[in-house]
Parts: C-alpha cells; sequence; structure tokens
C-alpha cells in the first residue's frame, strides 16, 4: 500500500496525530483557563453512542491534585512491584503537571440502554457498557490531540485503573467504568515516540 508521509506534515489534524506523545514531566509554568475550557470542548464534541454523551469531566488543580497524587502514591505499596512503579510513576506526572483532567463514565447509558434493550439483561449491560467505554475512549483521544495543537503535553495513566474505585471514590464520582486520568502541561522535553510496527502487519484487507 502505497503512501506519502509528507500529507502529515501539510494538513493540521493530522499533524496533530503525528505528533503527539505521551509526556510524563512538565515545566512549570500554567495552563490557561481558555486552554483548558478549549481541551474540555474538544473532549466534549467526541462521538458517543447515541449521543448520550455519558462521561463527566473532572478538573483537579492545586491541593486537589496533590492529595490525587498522594493517593495514587499511598494505594501503590499495597500491590506487586510491576504496577507499584507504575503507579508511582503516575503520581511523579500528576505532581508535575499543573492541571489533571479525569474523565470518569456516568453509567447511563447503561442504565437507560439495559432498560430499552428487549434482550437478555446480562448481555445488554456488557453491550451498553462497552458503548460507553468506546464513547469516553474518544473523548480522551480529543483531548489528547487538542493539546497537541496548544503545544500542550499529555499521558493518558491506564495504570490507575488498577484503583479505579479508589479514584472514583476521591473524584465524587459513582462507581462505573473509570476512564482515564491525564495530566496536562507544557512539556519539560518531547521524546521522539516509540517505534510503531510495520502497517502491514496490522491491517488484512479484504474484498
Amino acid at each position: 500500500m502505497m503512501f506519502d508521509e509528507s500529507v502529515f506534515s501539510k494538513n493540521e489534524a493530522l499533524k496533530a496525530i503525528k505528533e503527539r506523545r505521551s509526556v510524563r514531566t512538565f515545566t512549570k509554568d500554567d495552563v490557561t483557563d481558555e486552554e483548558i475550557s478549549v481541551l474540555l470542548h474538544a473532549a466534549n464534541q467526541a462521538p458517543s453512542a447515541h449521543n448520550q454523551q455519558a462521561w463527566r469531566f473532572i478538573v483537579l488543580q492545586g491541593d486537589k491534585k496533590s492529595e490525587l497524587a498522594q493517593l495514587v502514591t499511598t494505594r501503590s505499596a499495597e500491590l506487586p512491584r510491576p504496577a507499584a512503579a507504575l503507579l508511582r510513576m503516575g503520581a511523579k506526572s500528576i505532581i508535575s503537571a499543573p492541571v489533571v483532567i479525569a474523565v470518569a463514565n456516568t453509567g447511563d447509558l447503561i442504565r437507560h440502554g439495559t432498560e430499552l434493550f428487549k434482550v437478555e439483561k446480562d448481555m445488554a449491560h456488557d453491550f451498553f457498557r462497552t458503548m460507553e467505554i468506546q464513547s469516553s475512549a474518544a473523548a480522551v483521544q480529543n483531548i489528547l490531540l487538542a493539546a497537541v495543537s496548544l503545544g500542550l503535553g499529555t499521558v493518558w495513566l491506564g495504570i490507575l485503573y488498577l484503583i479505579k474505585d479508589d479514584v472514583l471514590r476521591f473524584l465524587g464520582e459513582p462507581e462505573g467504568e473509570f476512564m482515564a486520568v491525564v495530566p496536562v502541561g507544557r512539556p519539560s522535553r518531547i521524546g521522539s515516540g516509540p517505534k510503531k510496527h510495520p502497517l502491514d502487519m496490522k491491517v488484512r484487507m479484504l474484498s
């Protein structure tokens, strides 16, 4: 399959996709309220199942952000070494960033959909649970890409899913499918990014 790499430099959306990196350390410079608002509006523009937008965005700064980092550090001590190390790394990113955006599923689609669909209840629950996760994941990706366009760095701390119930309680959100904690700031440095597998290893063409 022929492909011209220069297309990534000619199109702003594709450029943001190519330039996105996971940034774990940040400068001390603030993220402005306007920039936070842009990220949240971008997130809210994501596609969602049945347009239910079954997500909530929680912005943490100052003391509340520090308390989240402390929670992550404390809980890391109770987990095996590999997970504990990744959680402590996540806590350092939370501390380093001037702002953190957390994304949580509300469960609204699960509740309403399970009632409406006339199929076996467990099947319907799993179906709508998956749709909520897919929708919120799209919202998170919008945050990551919008941040690149503003010259900001982000990292999706997926490891916090291991302590999702603790994080949800801390955020004041009901138990559910916790999606993401995303530190946001101005990168202290930007790496080259990991080498991607050749596309022909990941694509099957059917006709």
